[in-house]
């Protein structure tokens, strides 16, 4: 029986999908896809935005994932919550408390569904684990792993893999992947899926 599967997030998740025909982009997602989508019968959607926040993906979440009825929803959030602190500092922030507050009502939403939950941590800001962003990245990481075990979701430790890796060149900007960037993304996605598959 054929599944489907949403993945949504930010600039990171969406990797080119408008100018794709088939609006799957040229990322993660497309990598998961050709790995996994064929073999088992699974037809992907990626409603990745470039520049969401979590607060932006509460406003489309009716329309873009609980409407979809899908058998698996895939989240990616939280790079732009803490690098819009650092770029645009002017502009209204989402700190942790709201970001735990936004993401625990979607997922309250989403496992009402009776749709698999996967909670990809947020990955990294410069390929340097010291560096700022990364530091202000962590107590959004323990978010995602808090909620993760709340609502029984599959955490996928993509944080915790760019962090551990020795490869370099992973991203173009310390944010947005190369292609080796998006292998490890999905890599640990699907080594998080199949992990699950064997509970």
């Amino acid at each position: 029986m054929s599944q489907k599967w949403v993945f949504i997030g930010d600039s990171i998740t969406e990797c080119g999908r408008f100018e794709d025909p088939q609006d799957i982009g040229e990322g993660y997602v497309k990598k998961i896809q050709e790995e996994l989508a064929q073999r088992e019968n699974i037809e992907i959607v990626n409603k990745g935005v470039g520049g969401n926040r979590v607060i932006d993906l509460a406003a489309r979440w009716e329309q873009d994932v609980l409407s979809l009825n899908s058998d698996l929803v895939s989240i990616s959030i939280g790079i732009n919550d803490v690098w819009r602190q650092l770029d645009q500092p002017q502009m209204e922030q989402v700190y942790p408390d709201e970001f735990k507050e936004v993401l625990d009502k979607l997922l309250a939403e989403t496992k009402h569904t009776g749709a698999d939950i996967f909670l990809m941590e947020p990955t990294i800001i410069e390929e340097n684990n010291d560096s700022k962003g990364n530091q202000m990245l962590v107590p959004y990481v323990d978010i995602v792993r808090e909620l993760a075990a709340k609502y029984d979701a599959t955490l996928v430790p993509t944080h915790t893999a760019f962090l551990q890796t020795t490869q370099t060149n992973l991203t173009t900007d310390g944010v947005h992947m190369t292609d080796s960037g998006n292998k490890l993304m999905a890599d640990t996605w699907m080594e998080a899926y199949f992990k699950a598959e064997r509970k």
